[in-house]
């Protein structure tokens, strides 16, 4: 629309190129001029946004739309509180990381720490992610607080690492350590997954509905039984596109204890019936 900004990204720089002070909310009083000079970096030499992308519309409605090869791009929609943006194609390191509002649709794929730290608002990838999604920093004590995070496609290891709050659901398959150190919260992996999740988990929620390696010897089977969040968590779900197969909808789930040695208040939930767990 005529209140909304395209940016267009034609640049052929193989350095990493860092957009954190361009967010719609931190834009919208701004003229296009303005906007243009906006700091960013370009490796470690800081430049003006207009040298690298070119920008035109309005900055009213705080809709911003990006094109071009953005998987050079990182920290895109750092620390948004507000707006919306839509990225045309693939996107790099740390989108959306620490934001807290607002939301963020992304067609293609993104690299590692996708909403790293996220405290609310909501992402869409329609692609795969990388490592580390939903996860705190190195060296930070908790990882995701709020907020929604949906991958269609695959991501890699340690999601949702220390995780407090919120919820990450995964499409496709998902790499090891789902819920390392995890604090609370939910996380919902469709597809196949790998080794060793919620390891050092205290609270929460892992749903593993594909094929998984062994779990933890620290976790232990509770009951079978259907909790009362899935059928609301499914159908959001839904709503935004996600294919939730039919043999999960309304099917009881067995339920693992864990981790033990952190007091064995977190859940894993496995689907119960269309597949053995237990030998």
């Amino acid at each position: 629309g005529n209140m909304s900004i395209t940016v267009q990204y034609s640049s052929k720089t193989h350095i990493p190129v860092e957009v954190e002070s361009i967010t719609p909310c931190r834009c919208r009083e701004l003229s296009l001029t303005e906007i243009l000079k906006l700091p960013i970096f370009h490796g470690n030499e800081e430049t003006e946004f207009g040298n690298l992308f070119d920008v035109v519309g309005h900055p009213g409605d705080e809709h911003w739309n990006w094109e071009g090869d953005l998987s050079g791009v990182h920290w895109l929609g750092t620390s948004m509180s507000s707006g919306s943006i839509v990225i045309e194609g693939d996107a790099g390191r740390h989108l959306g990381s620490q934001m807290s509002g607002g939301k963020i649709k992304v067609t293609g794929n993104v690299s590692d720490w996708l909403g790293g730290e996220l405290t609310g608002g909501h992402i869409e990838v329609h692609g795969n992610a990388g490592h580390l999604v939903g996860s705190a920093y190195r060296g930070s004590p908790v990882g995701m607080t709020g907020g929604w995070i949906m991958v269609h496609g695959s991501a890699g290891n340690e999601i949702g690492h220390s995780m407090r709050r919120g919820l990450i659901a995964i499409g496709g398959d998902s790499g090891d350590l789902v819920g390392f150190n995890m604090r609370a919260g939910t996380i919902f992996v469709f597809g196949d997954s790998g080794i060793r999740h919620g390891a050092g988990m205290k609270r929460g929620t892992i749903g593993l509905f594909g094929k998984t390696g062994d779990l933890l010897p620290t976790f232990r089977m509770g009951c079978q039984y259907l909790p009362p969040m899935m059928k609301p968590i499914f159908d959001r779900l839904i709503t935004h596109g996600f294919e939730v197969p039919k043999h999960l909808s309304g099917s009881e789930f067995n339920l693992y204890h864990g981790d033990l040695l952190e007091g064995g208040r977190g859940e894993i939930l496995r689907p119960s019936g269309f597949m053995n767990d237990l030998p």
